[in-house]
């Protein structure tokens, strides 16, 4: 749930809260409340961050402390505040206190049980800080409490909704994203002013108690994220004032019960990756009040049967990955207001209807893996749909024929995926009117002709992968000149809905994204029958973070103007005709962490300098370098050998025979190996590969690919095998990001952590020296508003500096994005990729103000925010 709407609930409370304290705010505090301030103060080593030093003594006119009109203290709003430590048991002896928001600070330790005994306390929020221990309920009695947030802290113990025994009045309970264990206890019946509950993100078990029904004012059930299972109980039926539910990544199963006839109110309901089976109850599949239904990854089977004259509110459908059966329905038009659907992975087939022509509202669109058919009849119907700006067709149409129909048009599309199909033909010529497009994907099929020189004059384009078709002749020198790759053009409206799944095909594993925002800019067109150079205004592609050429037929030298392409985070020229050397300007491409020239024609030396020194010897194999740098008489001709170094000229034949003859050894059982385990056929399924990877050999590739540290070692061992069980393998689903040197995914360790691990990659980057120093050094960062990073020690003073240029005005409006906001858990990755390149690319002295800026600017990775 967004922070934003949870907090919008507790406008009107505050609101109150403004109005009841709106009198003139004393100066001078009432002398008890002097004094607890002033040891509040003291118990914090360094001074209070945008607090006067006499604040203790004048406390009515402090920033965040507010006083009734006989001086005494009735709120105190310290969030972000940089507190760091145990909160000090004075904060107690504020006897009037109202409201106190402590929220995203560093505060460790116990919360003071006196806390828990203020009378006139309706507002406690101590989220996203660092508590822990257990809560007593016993020791609560906070008898004018409304709102209670502890959230994201590392509380343990049982849920503590005894509270409401002593405060009956509470109205908004948050538990979320703490270490909570047991089942939903019974005193859950007390809370009977409750709107909103929260246990998100826990380890409870069981599932939702009878006690439940007995909550009628509640409005927003989240407890996704826990290990509830069994059936769920039917008693949710009689929460009829409910707006939201969100069941997701639990262990429910069974059918949905059919019991929301009297749920008027429901609007959301989310039963992400669960065991559900059955088919779609009655009570849903007729509900006028649900504007999002989302079922995914479930195993909900059955024709697809939806009422969409009665569903009038309905916007968000998502049922992929499940086993519906049968057509998809031609009355999905008739939802008025529906404008995402996802019913991808399911066993629908036929083919899109006729009835879609009508489909207005329509904005998001995938079918991927669904086995329908007659792609010329699904575009004809679909350039009907005006809003439709997203549309992904992977793996159907298997061997058909991509027509061009000359008046085809599609007016609002931005993205369009259409890969995995084996579809015959051109690239149609109807897609150069799509003005909008942002990112096409036509990648495995079996297209031919010529690349379209049109393609540069798409003014918004910045992801276009053609790979692996048949295309021939010269990449067109206009795709130099695609002008999102130039100056970034892109549109910054994201138009993938928040939680609509998208996916790309590279070197053979599967990738999600679910924002477009998050795809790297990306020009792609390898494997193919491409022949003629590589054209030197390339270098001119400043924002182009991938350049994929392998594969192909192309020749000439390698240009010394794609050092302009200074954002470049990959550069493949493997396996064509190349020859030359490898232009010594390209050691200036500084974050460039993928690079090959394997299986070429090229001499001369291999490049030490820049990031050539991080890149294996499989990036240079197949060519003729020199093995020394004395081997060689020069760098733009042919490498001669001197007379006088014939012996050692010998030497190394007979070594290389020597080797060959080891070498046929391992060959035969390589190539058996190889047969054994290839994929058969051309095209693999890009969301099945990752997640049906052998355990074994994921295994050994995340042993050889993950770097862990623990900062002052005190926060325990981390096995291999609870990484696998917190990010699931590493499926798809948990990919929050892609940087320089591998995918970053989402991941709650058994101890309850919420953290980010980056899986080290030869898609993403080398793991070497360069990346263990930039974890290193941001693993000491104490920020309020950084996220924590498991790391060793490091270059404490490198990082403060940093926090300390923020308040530089050059590079403030640069700077500012980079900081992670706590109430938004998707910067995690992005903010741990950012910070790298701002913090590291400097090692041996820090940057100065312009360089910092310089390097913000072209810090490609921010286009990940």
């Amino acid at each position: 749930m967004a922070p934003q709407s949870f907090y919008s609930v507790l406008l009107p409370i505050f609101f109150f809260l403004h109005l009841h304290f709106s009198s003139p705010n004393p100066t001078i505090c009432h002398s008890n409340d002097s004094e607890a301030l002033h040891d509040f103060h003291s118990t914090f080593s360094s001074q209070i961050d945008g607090l006067l030093t006499n604040c203790s003594t004048k406390c009515c006119t402090c920033i965040g402390i507010t006083c009734d009109s006989s001086g005494r203290v009735v709120k105190m709003e310290l969030d972000g505040r940089k507190l760091i430590g145990p909160l000090p048991n004075s904060i107690a002896r504020l006897e009037h206190l109202r409201v106190l928001n402590l929220s995203s600070n560093s505060l460790t330790g116990f919360i003071p049980v006196a806390l828990f005994q203020l009378p006139y306390l309706e507002v406690l929020d101590l989220s996203f800080n660092q508590f822990l221990g257990s809560i007593s309920t016993g020791t609560i009695n906070l008898p004018s409490l409304r709102v209670l947030n502890v959230s994201h802290n590392s509380f343990n113990g049982v849920l503590p909704l005894g509270v409401c025994v002593n405060s009956s009045r509470i109205e908004v309970l948050n538990l979320g994203f703490n270490k909570f264990i047991g089942t939903i206890p019974f005193q859950l019946a007390e809370c009977v002013s409750l709107k909103r509950l929260h246990v998100e993100s826990n380890f409870i078990r069981g599932g939702i108690p009878d006690e439940v029904s007995g909550l009628r004012k509640l409005t927003h059930l989240f407890v996704q994220n826990n290990k509830l299972s069994g059936f769920l109980n039917s008693v949710v039926g009689n929460l009829t004032s409910l707006v939201q539910l969100d069941l997701s990544s639990n262990e429910f199963f069974g059918e949905i019960p059919d019991v929301f006839y009297d749920s008027v109110n429901l609007s959301s309901l989310v039963a992400v990756s669960n065991r559900f089976s059955g088919k779609i109850p009655n009570s849903l599949s007729n509900s006028p009040s649900l504007t999002v239904l989302n079922l995914r990854n479930n195993s909900i089977g059955g024709t697809l049967d939806l009422n969409c004259s009665a569903m009038t509110s309905l916007v968000t459908l998502d049922l992929g990955t499940n086993r519906f059966h049968g057509s998809i329905p031609s009355n999905l038009p008739f939802c008025t207001q529906l404008s995402s659907i996802n019913l991808a992975r399911n066993k629908l087939g036929g083919q899109i209807p006729e009835s879609f022509r009508n489909f207005q509202s329509l904005s998001y669109l995938s079918l991927t893996n669904t086995s329908i058919v007659n792609v010329s009849s699904a575009l004809n119907v679909l350039q009907h749909c005006q809003n439709l700006s997203t549309v992904v067709l992977t793996f159907n149409f298997h061997g058909e024929v991509l027509g061009d129909d000359p008046i085809m048009h599609f007016k609002s599309l931005q993205v369009f995926i259409i890969a995995n199909c084996g579809l015959k033909g051109m690239i149609p010529q109807w897609l150069r009117g799509s003005n909008k497009l942002q990112l096409l994907d036509l990648s495995w099929n079996h297209l031919g002709g010529n690349i379209p020189s049109w393609f540069g004059q798409f003014p918004f384009l910045f992801y276009l992968d053609l790979s692996n078709n048949s295309f021939t002749g010269y990449i067109p020198k206009e795709m130099t000149e695609i002008k999102s790759f130039v100056h970034r053009y892109f549109s910054l409206d994201d138009p993938s809905s928040p939680d609509f799944t998208l996916f790309v095909k590279k070197n053979g594993s599967g990738l999600q994204y679910n924002q477009l925002s998050r795809f790297p800019p990306t020009l792609n067109l390898s494997l193919n029958n491409l022949s003629g150079p590589i054209w030197p205004e390339f270098g001119n592609l400043k924002e182009l973070l991938v350049l994929d050429l392998k594969n192909n037929n192309l020749s000439g030298s390698i240009p010394s103007s794609l050092s302009g392409m200074v954002s470049l985070e990959t550069l493949d020229l493997s396996h064509n005709n190349l020859s030359g050397i490898i232009p010594p300007s390209l050691q200036k491409l500084n974050f460039l962490s993928k690079f090959s020239v394997a299986y070429n024609h090229l001499h001369g030396v291999i490049l030490k300098g820049g990031q050539f020194h991080t890149f294996g010897k499989s990036s240079f194999e197949g060519n003729n370098f020199c093995v020394q740098d004395v081997l060689c008489a020069s760098i733009d001709r042919d490498p001669l050998v001197p007379s006088h170094k014939s012996r050692m000229v010998i030497w190394t034949i007979i070594c290389m025979v020597i080797g060959i003859v080891f070498g046929i050894v391992f060959l035969v059982t390589l190539v058996v190996v190889f047969i054994l385990r290839a994929p058969r056929g051309r095209v693999g399924d890009p969301e099945h590969e990752v997640s049906n990877i052998d355990d074994n050999d994921l295994e050994e590739e995340v042993k050889e690919g993950l770097v862990v540290l623990f900062q002052n070692n005190d926060n325990g061992s981390l096995s291999l095998e609870d990484i696998l069980k917190s990010t699931n393998d590493f499926d798809q689903e948990n990919i929050i990001g892609c940087g320089g040197f591998g995918l970053v995914y989402k991941a709650n360790l058994p101890d309850g952590r919420k953290v980010a691990i980056k899986r080290l990659s030869g898609d993403c980057g080398q793991m070497d020296r360069e990346f263990r120093a930039e974890i290193e050094t941001l693993s000491r960062a104490q920020h309020p508003n950084l996220v924590l990073l498991q790391g060793s020690k490091g270059l404490q003073d490198l990082v403060s500096w940093v926090f300390e240029m923020r308040n530089d005005r050059k590079i403030s409006e640069v700077f500012d994005p980079l900081i992670y906001d706590k109430k938004n858990e998707r910067a995690m990755a992005e903010v741990l990729d950012i910070a790298c390149l701002c913090l590291c690319k400097v090692p041996k002295e820090r940057p100065s103000t312009q360089q910092l800026v310089s390097r913000l600017n072209t810090a490609m990775a921010l286009r990940y925010l």
